[in-house]
């Protein structure tokens, strides 16, 4: 499961820098970024927030009461959240102009052009639910694999159409230039990318014995309670999109100030997710894996009254996360200029894009580690049956968010007010996850054991390796320049070096959670190495 979203991520680099290569990161890559990322802001806003949250929790009760073993109760909520999800889909096509003026301020050939995108994006709305409806369906089998390699498959079209982008439009550069065909090969090749990641579920499902038909018999059928808890979900999605509307108008209107005064790096939109796409990675591949595993067992555990073995679950991941995650914070703090140069500067972006997209990374990199226990902690509350605590929880950090991020847009110059965006989002983090751990310690009855200080130390043990891999990344891009082999010489030896410190005072700072993440790695190519050389 874990290898499948370790190729996930990697393709999602790949796939990165190729949209970056080809729309740069001013506006024109704004205006595509925009559209593409409306789609799923919508479905969330509306109905994704909800079937990731409640739905594996009550498929696993429904398994356990129901005398068929929740098969008529598990067709049912899927013909009910297809149904909902084409009535959305279809009046958030309709409703594309008014969508993109609701997160830009664009004018002229440059809303126009988005708008355009939108309509050929929205339909992704569709594909996302039907991913994730027969995605949770799955794992509530305890099936995790397929719903982990189907994104690569995402990521390969979506290369591919940006792939021949790049060849038939080499010159494109502003809104005006991109032709109604080019405008139809990016739209609807992105919501290609999506309809494939969907449809490969379903040999899983099958393989899995699920077979699915339609029923419109809701009444009475015991639906009204994942309705009930999909409500404060969707306050809690409401909330965030609130936030993030926030942040996507400041952040295109950043870019375009910037336009305004000379500014010729893109320092908008594209920016600010092209950072955020690269922090989430470390999150993605390790928190989201345990979680997506650790969630059936907590509800299985929560329905028999098992609060300790929530309050286990939930420690042992956050400890087990922090291995990876620590080191990452420092990794993004240190080597974020070249990481930005080797995931982006192709094509039409320059040195100076690359910079502006690493200060972001610099800045969004402190709250990785908050983001990250976040993501495990909201699923106990989830693993519970309660809705309504982190949809509370969420105002935290929604406000606090919306709060800095107008106010780094109010103070700080345009060139640097996407960097001062990010940095809110990270402090954000912080303060709500703080809030997070004290009401579900109380929730729960249990304290989270040792994942504080496990944290602190891994921390202490990143600290040696980090102020090296500054050197020595420094000391690579003097000899060997800014470019591609600068920026991956100082990235592969600096990420060697702070995960060596790591490795080497895990045992006298006492964090035994690096020696069990080792140790199989050990076995294994210690195991390699004898047999080969028993032949």
């Amino acid at each position: 499961m874990m290898l499948g979203s370790l190729t996930s991520r990697a393709t999602g680099f790949v796939r990165g820098a190729v949209v970056v290569a080809a729309l740069g990161t001013a506006l024109l890559g704004d205006a595509y970024n925009v559209a593409n990322t409306v789609p799923n802001i919508v479905y969330i806003l509306l109905i994704g927030g909800a079937l990731n949250s409640v739905f594996v929790p009550e498929l696993v009760r429904a398994a356990k009461e129901h005398a068929d073993g929740g098969a008529a109760y598990t067709d049912r909520l899927l013909t009910l959240c297809l149904t909902a999800l084409t009535a959305i889909t279809t009046l958030a096509v309709l409703a594309a102009p008014w969508v993109v003026s609701a997160y830009t301020d664009y004018t002229g050939a440059q809303r126009d052009l988005t708008v355009a995108l939108a309509r050929y994006c929205l339909p992704q709305i569709f594909f996302y639910g039907v991913f994730t409806v027969l995605g949770q369906v799955l794992n509530a089998r305890d099936r995790f694999g397929a719903m982990m390699w189907t994104p690569v498959l995402n990521n390969v079209t979506v290369i591919a159409v940006f792939g021949l982008y790049l060849v038939i439009a080499r010159t494109a550069s502003t809104a005006g230039e991109v032709t109604d065909g080019q405008l139809l090969l990016l739209g609807l090749g992105s919501t290609a990318g999506i309809a494939v990641q969907a449809l490969a579920l379903l040999p899983s499902l099958r393989a899995a014995g699920f077979r699915w038909r339609l029923r419109f018999d809701w009444r009475g059928s015991g639906l009204g309670r994942p309705v009930r808890a999909a409500v404060w979900t969707l306050l809690l999605v409401l909330v965030n999109q609130v936030a993030y509307w926030v942040v996507t108008r400041l952040s295109t209107s950043a870019g375009v100030r910037a336009v305004a005064e000379g500014v010729t790096e893109g320092v908008g939109y594209t920016a600010y997710s092209s950072a955020y796409q690269l922090w989430v990675v470390p999150q993605g591949i390790i928190t989201v894996s345990l979680v997506t595993a650790l969630l059936p067992r907590m509800s299985r555990a929560a329905t028999d009254g098992d609060l300790a073995q929530v309050a286990a679950g939930l420690s042992r991941t956050l400890r087990t996360t922090a291995v990876a995650i620590v080191p990452a914070v420092f990794l993004f703090l240190v080597l974020a200029p070249q990481l930005t140069g080797l995931a982006y500067q192709y094509g039409q972006v320059s040195d100076a894009d690359a910079k502006a997209i690493g200060w972001v990374l610099a800045a969004f990199a402190p709250g990785l580690a908050a983001f990250s226990a976040q993501y495990v902690l909201s699923r106990g509350f989830y693993a519970l049956g309660d809705t309504r605590t982190p949809f509370l929880l969420t105002l935290v950090i929604a406000g606090v968010n919306a709060g800095l991020s107008v106010t780094s847009y109010a103070l700080l110059p345009a060139r640097w007010a996407v960097t001062g965006i990010a940095a809110a989002y990270a402090i954000a983090c912080t303060a709500g996850l703080c809030c997070t751990a004290l009401v579900l310690r109380r929730r729960l009855g249990h304290s989270l054991e040792r994942t504080l200080g496990t944290h602190l130390r891994l921390g202490v043990a990143c600290l040696p390796g980090a102020a090296l891999a500054y050197a020595t990344s420094g000391w690579f891009t003097e000899q060997l320049g800014g470019g591609l082999a600068g920026d991956a010489s100082g990235l592969v030896v600096g990420a060697v070096v702070i995960g060596l410190s790591v490795v080497v005072l895990a045992s006298p700072l006492r964090i035994p959670e690096v020696g069990e993440l080792v140790a199989p790695l050990t076995r294994r190519f210690g195991s390699s190495g004898r047999h080969r050389r028993g032949r």
